[in-house]
């Protein structure tokens, strides 16, 4: 997984560990547990990066929860720390191997599997760990995405994904580890990237348009989106 072998190869594409981001991420976890009527007293979040997501979630839903964040990388471990608080802790473990006895209400894992070679495994030891599962998970693959080649290229050397999801691949590869899906939801990840150049505004305004129209068939052609799920 990059940015988890502590060589500092993730940081240097990505200095604040991609916290711009992390208030939108943290919306769409609350709008979908606010759906689903999900409430928790414990929360982890596992591979939390710099923890600005788990801080958020802490901001808003207030004392009643503890929340728990494990990151691997010494890296992003270390831009955690300046969030803890009374209800919120960060650990620079892997909750897999280290913390056999833990159990969680709600664990959330944000844009994580893809980066591991053996995902179905992470996925498989990661059910025994909590009661509901918070997934995002980037859906790199698109027909545009297949056609120009590159955007692939991009997300497996700046991001460090191994992987590549479809919504079906992903769902079905949630339901081959063992999981119930619970809901889904689909979040504009690529309208978050500054795009240049008359092109990226072309796409970005297309896919708006025809997202209206047909989500899954816009989803499928032009890419852009991650998916949220909520599972058991």
């Amino acid at each position: 997984m990059k940015g988890v072998d502590n060589d500092g190869s993730y940081l240097v594409d990505s200095p604040d560990w991609d916290v711009a981001d992390s208030g939108w991420k943290a919306n769409q976890i609350l709008r979908i547990l606010q759906r689903n009527a999900v409430t928790a007293a414990s929360v982890c979040e596992v591979g939390c990066g710099a923890g600005e997501v788990l801080k958020q979630l802490a901001d808003r839903i207030g004392s009643r929860a503890k929340f728990t964040g494990y990151e691997v990388s010494e890296q992003a471990f270390k831009l955690c720390a300046s969030r803890e608080r009374d209800n919120l802790r960060y650990f620079c473990k892997d909750l897999l191997r280290d913390e056999e006895s833990a159990f969680f209400d709600l664990i959330l894992a944000i844009d994580v599997f893809e980066h591991f070679s053996d995902y179905l495994g992470f996925l498989e030891r990661l059910r025994a760990k909590g009661r509901y599962k918070v997934f995002h998970i980037p859906l790199d693959l698109s027909v545009q995405a297949l056609l120009r080649a590159r955007p692939l290229m991009q997300k497996r050397r700046l991001l460090g994904h191994l992987h590549y999801f479809s919504q079906a691949t992903a769902l079905a590869t949630l339901e081959d580890a063992g999981y119930k899906i619970l809901d889904q939801i689909y979040t504009p990840s690529a309208f978050l990237t500054k795009k240049s150049g008359l092109w990226g505004c072309v796409l970005q305004l297309v896919r708006r348009s025809l997202f209206c129209l047909h989500k899954d068939l816009t989803v499928r052609i032009l890419g852009g989106y991650s998916l949220m799920v909520l599972a058991e």
